[in-house]
């Protein structure tokens, strides 16, 4: 046989796509990247199996199902939420916390519905540890600060809560038309009826002129004051070597 009829299935071998080893990490970050360019739903396992090359049945030697496949993602993306359980200044410590979370947020909008709801999805201690792991720090954070635990995690939900709200109404704030000038055309608000939305129309300047890093500020140090009105913090609690 001629070299030249080995010519097509070498030239096969070049374009077909290199085999790179599979791992869960990189499963995991290929889902990622879906998610954040094309959407939510555009995430299925043939789908990523196709983006890595696979067959889908080999990605279920990584991650068991749909379910723990999203999981894995809002575990990847929560990496990047670092709180330091020893900081020196708890309430400097949760204005970080606020703009980080809100960075987050931005950098993966389409994930953001994944971090609201999927760990409430599942009992805490099924729940993938590296979704655990602001909770833990936050704690430590408070605890360490003089808050009795019970306080702690009534803090730690209620600035959750609140840092999950903001993100979610800065990603839907919209305007109908960016290159209008008049906030009530921007917005869209002259379809609102005068008389059964006079104080939304009122608004339109307020409304358009939404600053989200000002409001987060604001809100951020509106709940610090809150937990410290509401919640008795004890002394900070001192080690034994003390």
């Amino acid at each position: 046989m001629s070299t030249r009829d080995h010519a097509p299935t070498n030239a096969r071998r070049r374009d077909a796509p290199q085999h790179i080893g599979l791992t869960t990490e990189r499963v995991l970050a290929a889902a990622l990247q879906i998610v954040d360019t094309e959407g939510l739903e555009a995430l299925s396992m043939r789908h990523l199996a196709h983006t890595l090359h696979r067959e889908a049945m080999t990605l279920y030697r990584y991650t068991p199902n749909k379910t723990a496949l999203l999981d894995g993602v809002v575990e990847l993306v929560l990496r990047d939420l670092r709180i330091d359980p020893h900081a020196a200044d708890w309430r400097q410590e949760l204005r970080k916390l606020a703009h980080d979370f809100r960075r987050l947020a931005r950098t993966h909008p389409n994930v953001l519905p994944l971090v609201v709801t999927r760990p409430p999805a599942t009992p805490l201690g099924l729940r993938p540890p590296g979704t655990l792991r602001p909770l833990e720090a936050f704690l430590q954070l408070l605890t360490g600060a003089g808050f009795t635990a019970t306080d702690a995690l009534h803090a730690y939900r209620l600035f959750f809560g609140f840092l999950h709200g903001h993100a979610l109404a800065e990603l839907q704030e919209l305007v109908e038309d960016p290159e209008e000038t008049e906030d009530l055309l921007r917005l869209g608000l002259r379809r609102l009826p005068a008389d059964e939305f006079p104080q939304l129309r009122a608004m339109a300047s307020e409304l358009a002129s939404y600053d989200a890093a000002a409001h987060l500020d604001r809100g951020a140090d509106m709940m610090i004051t809150g937990f410290q009105s509401h919640f008795q913090a004890a002394p900070p609690r001192r080690s034994t070597a003390d």
